[in-house]
């Protein structure tokens, strides 16, 4: 059995993927971009990490739609169509028996063209709100598979949650040996530069509260270059954590990130508190959103992207080490909208209807 899968949400593909390794008639290969974003020729993070994973990657060009006019617009339409003709010539290359996307515009030329195949695709959904590749993709999709039970569920949904990663499932808290607290700074895969600068801006003081781990993620602005000068006591700066992931977030007190919702699925499943400054332009205020489901069940603080600066950065670390013991307690509450099941039964699902319907 062959299952395809594709897009750009990677943490819970890498969880998932763990997972339908455990099958021995399953070979799985992954559609997916070359590069982080338009405009930027970073190598994304799956380009270089599935190999390591022994997974077949195959780069797709394709575009998307933008609610903004700007100079990668014309471009990025121009691509849609060379991602469904790509999208023919894998799909008959590879012969799938499934597809599996997990959100993004990178996944739509592969499961619409999968769809006249009459290809069995199964759509997850990692958020609280459904972007607008994800709308495309349902549409065509035979199954939806969802994260959270908060959402409206038709009768192609089914609820499995969020995959974990297993570095995360098997992550023991461990007290780190330093004297001051641990904090823990990533923007995601493609980094935050915003966060980045607000970061060096305040970073002199920042390092007499707390042992600073930075995650700068890797862009055209060069930012791990630059910070990596400063690397120094109470400092450590890398661009990425692959299995150290873990390890971090092991040790950390207190996370400062996006509002992602995978990273925040991780956090809420380790009962790490965490301060976030949500993304605010993205299609239906998704990560503000995430943020505030969140901060509901107690996990996380709101730092919004609109008052963030050197000093407020500093000030609202500052006053969250000195509750951290209070925060923390919240934090183990959260977990409670966590299924550490997810992977489990999202490969289950993917294999079990694979099976259903193997004579397309």
């Amino acid at each position: 059995m062959k299952v395809m899968l594709t897009g750009a949400h990677f943490t819970p593909t890498v969880a998932t993927i763990e997972e339908l390794k455990k099958y021995p008639s399953v070979e799985v290969v992954y559609v997916g971009r070359q590069t982080t974003q338009e405009g930027d020729s970073t190598a994304s993070w799956e380009s270089f990490q599935l190999p390591k994973l022994r997974i077949k990657f195959i780069p797709i060009i394709t575009g998307r739609l933008q609610r903004e006019f700007t100079i990668y617009t014309i471009p990025s339409l121009l691509k849609i169509p060379i991602g469904l003709l790509q999208s023919f010539y894998i799909i008959l290359k590879e012969k799938p028996d499934i597809i599996v996307s997990f959100g993004g515009y990178v996944a739509v030329p592969v499961v619409a063209v999968g769809w006249l195949f009459s290809i069995p695709i199964i759509v997850h959904e990692q958020t609280l709100v459904s972007g607008l590749a994800n709308k495309i993709s349902s549409f065509f999709a035979d199954k939806i598979a969802v994260s959270f039970k908060q959402r409206q569920l038709g009768q192609k949904v089914v609820v499995t949650g969020n995959p974990i990663r297993r570095e995360i499932l098997e992550v023991k808290r461990r007290k780190s040996y330093t004297k001051m607290p641990v904090v823990l700074i990533s923007g995601g895969n493609q980094g935050s530069h915003l966060l980045n600068t607000v970061v060096e801006q305040s970073l002199d003081k920042l390092t007499k509260i707390a042992d600073i781990v930075h995650l700068t993620g890797d862009s055209k602005f060069h930012d791990f270059e630059r910070l990596q000068k400063r690397q120094k006591d109470h400092y450590l700066v890398k661009k990425w954590a692959g299995k150290e992931w873990g390890e971090y977030l092991s040790k950390a007190d207190l996370v400062i990130c996006r509002a992602g919702i995978n990273t925040l699925t991780e956090l809420a499943y380790l009962m790490v508190p965490a301060l976030v400054i949500p993304i605010p332009y993205l299609y239906q205020d998704e990560q503000n959103i995430n943020a505030k489901f969140f901060a509901t069940a107690g996990l996380v603080q709101i730092l919004p992207q609109s008052k963030l600066s050197a000093n407020t950065l500093l000030k609202s670390v500052d006053t969250m080490l000195k509750d951290l013991s209070h925060l923390k307690d919240k934090a183990r509450e959260a977990k409670k909208v966590v299924n550490a099941d997810a992977a489990k039964r999202l490969a289950l699902e993917i294999y079990i209807y694979a099976n259903q319907n193997s004579n397309h």
